[in-house]
C-alpha cells in the first residue's frame, strides 16, 4: 500500500556547476532590467519583449533559451527571488509536458551571468533548491519536479558555495517538513523519534519520555502534554567536535498540536496548529546542518515536545507549577504553553550542560505578527554583540529579524503571588513573555528568536511557498557558524 505521507527529509534538487552548455537539455538564461534613468531598446529574445523584473519568468518561443528570468536591478536578494521563480515555472513546464504526452527533463541549464559574485551564486542556489519545495498527502503519484539544475559559469570555485547553500536550503525544507507533517501523525513520540532518524551521523540523540520527565521535575512540559493521550518527550541532541572552543545551546518549542488547551483557542485557524512545533523543527535542523558542514563549536539542542490538548486531565488557570530546578510559574492562560515547556528546557539545558551561549526558537506569540508582520522574525538579547550576530547572520542567508527591547519597566510584573514567577503577566504580550523566559537563562547570553509571524505563509514569495516555511533554521546554522 502507498505511504501517501511525503518522505522526511525532503531530498532538495541537486545543482551541479558546469564550464559549458551541453546539447539537448532546455536552457534557461538571468537578466536584469534596464536602469529607469537610461534610455535603451528594450530586450527581446525569440519576439518576447523581456521585462526584467526580479521574478518574473516568461517562456520563449525560440531557439536558445526556453526561459528567461528577470534580476531586477541585480542585487543578490533578487538572485534569490528569480531562482525561485524559475523553478516553479520550470516544474509547471515539466508537468505541462507530461500531461500532454511530452518527454519528461530531469535537468535544466542555467546561464551564470559574469557579473555574479559569491553571494549572488549563494543566494541564487537557495531560490532554486527551495523554491519548488512541496509537501501534499495524497494517494497520486506526486506531480514531476525537476531533479538538477546546470549552473554554467566560468568559475569552477562556486562550486563550494553551491554546496554549502544546499546544506542550509536542506534545513529549510527539514524544518519545512516536520511542521507540515499533520498531527494526525505527528506525535511528540513521532517527532522525538523522526529528530532520532534524521540528525545525520554526526550528532547524538537521546528521547527522553514521560517517565524520564516526571523523575527530572519537568512540571512545565508534564503539565502542557497531561491533557493529551499522547505522552510528552524531550530530545535531547549532542554535536560534539573535537577542539571546539564554545558551546551553544539551542532550545526550540515542539508543540506538535495546539487547541489551546482549556483556554482553548477559536475553531478558526486551529487547524494551523500542527505548524505549532516550527521552532523546534528549525533546531532539529539546525543541528542537522551544523553537523553536516563540520563547523567548529560544540552543540546541544533541547526539543521539548507535548501535545496541549483539552481533557479531565488538562492543567488549569490558576495552577502552580514546578518547573526543572524547582522555580514555581502560576498559570494564567492555558495557551501561553510554549513558555513553559521552554522554560524546564532552558533550566535544564543550563544547569546540566553548562553552555556559553544560549538561543531558543519558538512560535510563540500573536503579538509579534502584529508587531512585525508574517516575514521578519522578532528577537531579544541579552547582550547587544549576540544581537549583532543574529542580525547578521540572518542577512547571509536571506532572513530578516529586528531586535525587540527588553523593557525592564515591565520586569517586576513577571514576579508572581502565590508562585515564583507568574506565565501571562500584564503589558505587552512578546515582551512580557520573553521577560518570562529570561528568568530561566541564568544570566548568560541569550536570545530568544520569536517566529509567529514568519513561520507560515499562505502564499508564494522569494523562496517562500504556502505552508511552513522554514524560518531560522537558516539563521541557526549560520550564527553557530559565526560563533565557533
Amino acid at each position: 500500500m502507498r505511504n501517501p505521507l511525503p518522505p522526511v527529509p525532503t531530498n532538495v534538487l541537486e545543482i551541479e556547476v558546469a564550464g559549458d552548455l551541453r546539447r539537448g537539455a532546455p536552457t534557461a538564461r538571468l537578466v536584469t532590467a534596464p536602469a529607469d534613468d537610461v534610455e535603451s531598446e528594450p530586450l527581446e529574445i525569440g519576439g518576447v519583449r523581456i521585462t526584467g523584473k526580479a521574478g518574473d519568468v516568461q517562456t520563449v518561443p525560440a531557439d536558445g533559451p526556453r526561459w528567461v528570468a528577470g534580476l531586477g536591478d541585480g542585487e543578490p536578494k533578487q538572485y534569490r527571488k528569480a531562482g525561485a521563480a524559475l523553478v516553479r515555472a520550470v516544474n509547471a513546464a515539466l508537468a505541462d509536458d507530461v500531461d500532454h504526452g511530452g518527454k519528461a527533463f530531469r535537468a535544466v541549464q542555467l546561464e551564470l551571468p559574469e557579473e555574479a559574485s559569491g553571494e549572488h551564486v549563494t543566494e541564487l542556489a537557495l531560490g532554486l533548491l527551495l523554491g519548488g519545495y512541496k509537501f501534499k498527502v495524497t494517494g497520486s503519484d506526486p506531480s514531476p519536479s525537476v531533479r538538477t539544475i546546470r549552473l554554467v559559469t566560468s568559475d569552477p570555485g562556486l562550486g563550494e558555495l553551491v554546496s554549502r547553500a544546499s546544506v542550509l536550503a536542506a534545513a529549510t525544507a527539514l524544518t519545512r517538513d516536520l511542521a507540515n507533517t499533520p498531527s494526525n501523525v505527528k506525535t511528540p513520540a513521532w517527532l522525538a523519534d523522526t529528530a532520532a532518524r534524521v540528525a545525520g551521523p554526526r550528532v547524538e540523540v537521546s528521547v527522553r519520555d514521560e517517565k524520564w520527565l516526571a523523575a527530572q521535575g519537568f512540571g512545565g512540559v508534564l503539565a502542557v502534554g497531561g491533557g493529551s493521550s499522547r505522552p510528552p518527550r524531550l530530545v535531547e541532541m549532542a554535536y560534539r567536535p573535537s577542539g571546539a572552543s564554545r558551546h551553544l545551546l539551542l532550545v526550540g518549542k515542539g508543540i506538535t498540536f495546539d487547541t489551546g488547551g482549556l483556554s482553548i483557542k477559536p475553531a478558526d485557524g486551529m487547524h494551523l496548529m500542527r505548524t505549532d512545533m516550527a521552532g523546534g523543527a528549525a533546531v532539529i535542523a539546525a543541528v542537522r546542518g551544523i553537523a553536516a558542514l563540520g563547523l567548529p563549536i560544540r552543540v546541544t539542542a533541547l526539543v521539548p515536545c507535548a501535545e496541549n490538548h483539552v481533557s479531565g486531565s488538562s492543567y488549569r488557570p490558576g495552577d502552580i507549577v514546578r518547573h526543572y530546578g524547582g522555580k514555581t510559574t502560576e498559570v494564567g492562560n492555558t495557551d501561553a504553553e510554549g513558555r513553559m515547556v521552554l522554560a524546564d528546557a532552558l533550566a535544564y539545558g543550563i544547569r546540566r550542560f553548562s553552555p556559553d551561549v544560549v538561543v531558543d526558537a519558538a512560535t510563540l506569540t500573536g503579538a509579534m505578527k502584529v508587531s512585525l508582520g508574517l516575514r521578519t522574525g522578532g528577537f531579544f538579547a541579552s547582550d547587544a554583540s549576540l544581537a549583532a550576530e543574529v542580525i547578521a547572520a540572518g542577512a547571509r542567508v536571506g532572513e530578516a529579524w529586528w531586535r525587540m527591547p527588553l523593557v525592564e519597566d515591565y520586569a517586576e510584573n513577571v514576579r508572581g503571588e502565590f508562585g515564583d514567577v507568574r506565565q501571562t503577566p500584564a503589558g505587552p504580550g512578546s515582551i512580557t513573555a520573553a521577560l518570562f523566559l529570561r528568568e530561566f537563562t541564568e544570566g548568560l547570553p541569550w536570545a530568544h528568536l520569536d517566529i509567529a509571524g514568519p513561520a507560515r505563509s499562505e502564499k508564494n514569495y522569494d523562496e517562500v511557498v504556502p505552508g511552513a516555511t522554514g524560518f531560522a533554521a537558516r539563521t541557526l546554522v549560520e550564527l553557530a557558524a559565526s560563533l565557533g
